[in-house]
């Protein structure tokens, strides 16, 4: 199973993919987890790679898709793969579909969590963090049991300085704006499936199986 995943920042993600490659017992690849696996393994893309970053320069495209290319190759990928973060452009999806046809692979589904707007904004504006162990809290959606206190570690929890109404539109409309050509190519593919984010995460992952199981 191949699988793309795609979502504005704030439709869960996360969850639904920590979920799915339980499920199917495939890896989840984000672009972040494989850069700094490359890097810290010195392969051929990732002294590359570390050439930019520790110059503070944004890493090219063409390395990118070496990085990606490289985890693919990787023997826990044989039975399929869940891409996140990846491809971001029309350039880097066509240069997915190369990297799979030399591969002898193709893909097998373009999963996107479709979550209204104003829905977005109030999820990441209610966002809280711990600052100790990291965990994910909302003041709405999934409060701590003691406020402004992590139920893990009592670390303090803290909003984030981008998680601001302003800052979040920006973040949304960016997200939309680069994303809507990169749907549209998969929807041409038949590969783009449209899944309602706005569930309880329970259904909306029952809906993501019963899509990959070919049940919708």
């Amino acid at each position: 199973m191949n699988i793309i995943f795609m979502g504005p920042p704030g439709a869960g993600k996360g969850t639904q993919a920590e979920r799915i490659v339980s499920e199917f017992k495939i890896p989840h690849i984000s672009t972040g987890d494989a850069f700094r696996a490359a890097m810290k393994q010195g392969t051929a893309m990732g002294v590359k790679a570390k050439e930019y970053v520790d110059q503070g320069l944004l890493v090219p495209d063409d390395i990118t898709i070496g990085i990606v290319k490289e985890r693919l190759q990787e023997a826990d990928c044989a039975s399929g793969f869940l891409l996140d973060g990846f491809p971001r452009t029309l350039e880097q999806a066509a240069a997915l579909d190369d990297i799979l046809t030399g591969m002898e692979r193709k893909l097998d589904h373009v999963i996107n969590l479709r979550v209204d707007r104003d829905l977005l904004l109030a999820r990441l504006t209610g966002r809280r963090i711990c600052k100790s162990c990291g965990a994910t809290y909302h003041v709405i959606f999934n409060p701590p049991h003691r406020e402004h206190l992590c139920d893990k570690c009592s670390g303090e929890l803290y909003q984030r300085s981008d998680d601001t109404e302003e800052k979040v539109g920006t973040r949304l409309d960016e997200y939309i704006n680069k994303t809507a050509p990169l749907l549209a190519y998969y929807e041409q593919k038949h590969l783009l499936r449209e899944v309602n984010g706005e569930q309880e995460i329970d259904a909306v992952t029952s809906e993501i199986n019963s899509v990959l199981r070919g049940q919708a």
